[in-house]
């Protein structure tokens, strides 16, 4: 478990006044577009030990008074069924559940938009269940040549297209589901009317990642790179803020190429650009608060390895390109890391090269690794969890903590009567006839109280694993790699 190296008060003290101050810039409306995950930004909290997932919806909540959220989707996205891949949901059933998260803390959910529309039929469909639930939609549609022909998108016949709307609070937050859903657009475009309206309104980005005030190669910004691999994201100093201002910032490729359009838009909507660099355009603070450099370090070096493995898992099941993989491959070697500089990796690979089976490693938040093999009652990663649990709980290893009477019966209705082939039992099965025994059994339960211990720890599983037990790991927060092959060589996997 890594050592904390980021002081999250500071980071919400210290963000919502620089929003303030923004907002004050502009004469008192702002839409500050978000990138990167809103609510629960496990990355960040990976990366930057101590940043909890929340903390930017704390942060908002800090200035509920004065905030409204839109919600930005792609309605193309809703056609394919885009999924986000850390929850497994799509774009459009993420949508709903930000508005209930949004709404679960007093934050004001102002509408929804559906960018690049084109009378997709599952966009319609999505507006019409919205809108059935009291949510207000609003169409924005393609412009041809954007972003570079300037002349047309700042007209009636681009920007102007777009419906415009309606809002109520001073901060407007743009966010989305996810990456390409057309915030940065969304924003211009009310820019746009807004000026028609003679509503003064500016424009500020929100962005995480790359942290600007942070070395191009330090361990955080590379982690970046990695997590957006597959979007070919390429940090970069900051041309215009080293000219402008003769600092050294940190940016990313996107928003260095798209800038020069940008301040043409801002000079054609505005009557002058506010800014002078992308990195003027960012509110964020995040780099001002950390406080251990080399425990950051660390941090986001394993999620670098993390990515990797992750990613040649995707390779190995079709779901990731040849060309992610190798740019990963480059990211550890610039960041010089290998499969030793992760514990866990080869505490797995040694238990499964004794064993003849696969094998599971979890690191201990003191840094003791524990491993579990396949046995026939237990998947490895089953076993590798009770192991935990022991230790944790300053267990004898000896102990059995689920007796097998228990045990065969859960096989028998696994094997006998709901069509499963493998009799060993997952992840959630373990703890669930652990929790039974935990009714009778004093160290049962004394394993059980030690689940939440494992939030944040690091593990290794030496095949990838069924869909059920790596969902577990994610619930657990215990943060896993696999090694890119499959237990069997059959063609279909659950």
């Amino acid at each position: 478990m890594a050592a904390k190296g980021f002081d999250n008060n500071k980071y919400l003290r210290m963000q919502s006044e620089r929003i303030k101050e923004r907002i004050d810039q502009f004469g008192g409306k702002l839409y500050l577009e978000f990138g990167g995950k809103l609510y629960d930004d496990n990355h960040a909290s990976r990366v930057l030990p101590g940043f909890e997932p929340d903390s930017k919806l704390q942060m908002l909540i800090q200035l509920k008074d004065k905030a409204e959220i839109v919600i930005v989707i792609n309605a193309g996205d809703i056609e394919k069924n885009k999924v986000r891949g850390d929850l497994g949901i799509t774009y459009d059933l993420d949508t709903l559940r930000l508005i209930d998260v949004f709404r679960g803390v007093g934050l004001y959910v102002g509408s929804v938009v559906l960018t690049c529309y084109a009378n997709q039929p599952s966009a319609n469909k999505f507006q019409k269940r919205l809108e059935a639930l009291g949510v207000k939609v609003y169409r924005h549609y393609p412009i041809p040549g954007y972003p570079a022909d300037v002349n047309l998108i700042v007209s009636d016949e681009g920007l102007g297209k777009n419906e415009y709307i309606e809002t109520e609070k001073e901060l407007v937050i743009i966010t989305a589901p996810g990456p390409g859903s057309g915030k940065m657009a969304t924003c211009l475009s009310q820019l746009y009317h807004d000026h028609l309206r003679g509503i003064k309104a500016g424009y500020a980005k929100f962005e995480t990642f790359p942290i600007w005030n942070l070395p191009l190669k330090h361990p955080v910004n590379m982690a970046y790179e990695a997590a957006t691999a597959d979007l070919n994201d390429v940090n970069m100093i900051d041309p215009y803020h080293f000219e402008a201002y003769g600092e050294t910032s940190v940016n990313y490729n996107r928003d260095v190429e798209i800038f020069p359009v940008l301040s043409a838009m801002f000079e054609e909507i505005l009557g002058k650009s506010p800014y002078k660099s992308p990195t003027d355009m960012g509110v964020n603070m995040a780099g001002h608060c950390i406080f251990d450099d080399e425990a950051v370090c660390a941090a986001a070096q394993q999620e670098i390895i993390r990515r990797y493995y992750t990613a040649m898992c995707g390779l190995r099941q079709g779901n990731v390109e040849k060309d992610v993989t190798l740019k990963l491959e480059l990211l550890m070697k610039q960041a010089g890391l290998s499969a030793e500089d992760r514990p866990v990796i080869c505490a797995a690979l040694n238990k499964a090269e004794q064993t003849g089976e696969p094998a599971a490693a979890i690191e201990m938040p003191d840094g003791t690794v524990i491993t579990g093999k396949t046995s026939d009652l237990l998947g490895a990663s089953s076993a590798a969890i009770l192991n935990a649990l022991k230790y944790l709980g300053g267990l004898d290893d000896e102990i059995h903590l689920i007796s097998p009477t228990i045990i065969e019966p859960i096989q028998k209705l696994k094997v006998g009567h709901l069509g499963n082939r493998n009799p060993r039992l997952h992840i959630d099965e373990v703890l669930l006839a652990l929790s039974i025994c935990a009714a009778t059994d004093e160290l049962a339960q004394k394993a059980l109280d030690q689940l939440h211990k494992l939030k944040g720890c690091e593990a290794h599983a030496t095949v990838i694993l069924a869909s059920t037990d790596e969902k577990m790991f994610k619930k657990l927060g215990i943060n896993l790699t696999c090694e890119p092959r499959y237990q069997t060589k059959k063609l279909y996997h659950l």
